[in-house]
């Protein structure tokens, strides 16, 4: 028992000690990245218009005061660069890391040619990589990054929580790949109020990190609280009224990394649970699309749901801190199912 709890005492110092070590760079490089972004003008785009070409109205009008200052963005560049700084010199590993890291960094490019097209765009359209374009880079990174799942880790089925064990063969590849562009878009769906994508993807990566390391795989563990601590580096600033913004090099790679983080946990089936409040958004956006298009009538007043919620007059704050709230709650759900339903 006592050489247990010396070996969790141990697992949690060096998890602690990652996420702090991420913290800290973070906000050494903070600066930097402040200095740059003002030297080279980095600044938002306020967007009048989605991706169909129609005018966003209500949008437009909500956050029209905003974007009266010049606000940058591509800030997720600071967390990636010291998730990746961190995990790189003391937490690499081919089991455990190699992946994660593989798709913070796949995501992350995707996500940053959009942000370099969009800054470089004219108007105040959707200016960027063409979503075609965006879904099929991601695709293949998902597609890349499970055949790796598959066949070098050797992994071919899935846990169903209070059921067992799913043997998928081949077809954990096209289920991996799901995962990754799934989390990846949801992610990016939900960043659009200051602090709301950082602070409910630090809560997601912090449940998975403790099924992690009940698990007893500390280095994914140790990945998932290297994310937390770079976020709560960048959540310092972001916190309303934001200081700057992730943008999609972030949001991306935040995504796409917590879709692997959800596979290499076998916790695949309580992703939905612990980001619930990504699902929502993401399903609040298709809704929305699909009705415009089949039944030319909407559903919200905008989309995704935050906005919808703005609009009915809910301050931006506090639609950003009860989400957080709910965020929890689901994560510490999402925690005790894995526990109960044989995941750990």
């Amino acid at each position: 028992m006592n050489v247990a709890i010396e070996i969790l005492s141990d697992e949690l110092t060096r998890t602690f000690l990652l996420s702090l070590g991420a913290f800290v760079l973070a906000m050494l490089l903070t600066p930097i990245y402040t200095f740059l972004a003002y030297r080279f003008k980095f600044w938002k785009k306020q967007r009048t218009a989605d991706i169909g070409g129609a005018e966003l109205k209500v949008f437009t009008k909500l956050h029209a005061n905003k974007f009266k200052r010049n606000i940058p963005t591509m800030a997720g560049m600071v967390f990636v660069l010291a998730i990746v700084i961190v995990t790189f010199f003391f937490n690499l590993d081919r089991q455990e890391t190699w992946l994660p890291l593989a798709a913070l960094l796949g995501g992350a490019f995707v996500g940053l040619c959009d942000d370099i097209i969009n800054l470089r765009g004219k108007g105040g359209g959707a200016a960027g990589l063409r979503s075609s374009l965006k879904f099929l880079m991601i695709t293949a990174i998902g597609l890349g990054l499970g055949w790796y799942f598959f066949e070098k880790l050797g992994v071919t089925a899935v846990t169903v929580p209070f059921v067992g064990e799913l043997a998928l063969g081949w077809l954990i590849v096209p289920l991996f790949a799901f995962a990754v562009v799934a989390a990846g878009n949801a992610v990016n769906i939900s960043d659009g109020l200051d602090g709301l994508a950082g602070g409910l993807a630090a809560i997601a990566f912090g449940g998975f990190g403790i099924i992690a390391l009940l698990q007893g795989t500390p280095l994914i563990a140790g990945f998932c609280f290297t994310v937390v601590g770079a976020l709560l580096s960048y959540l310092w600033f972001n916190i309303y009224p934001a200081r700057f913004f992730m943008g999609d090099v972030g949001s991306f790679a935040l995504g796409t990394s917590l879709g692997v983080v959800a596979m290499l946990t076998d916790s695949l089936l309580l992703l939905p649970i612990i980001g619930l409040l990504f699902v929502v958004e993401a399903g609040s956006s298709l809704i929305q699309i699909f009705s415009k298009k089949v039944f030319k009538k909407k559903i919200f007043i905008s989309a995704p749901i935050h906005h919808h919620l703005e609009a009915i007059g809910w301050p931006e704050t506090k639609v950003t801190m009860r989400f957080w709230v709910i965020a929890a709650v689901c994560s510490f759900v999402g925690v005790m199912l894995a526990v109960g339903g044989g995941v750990i």
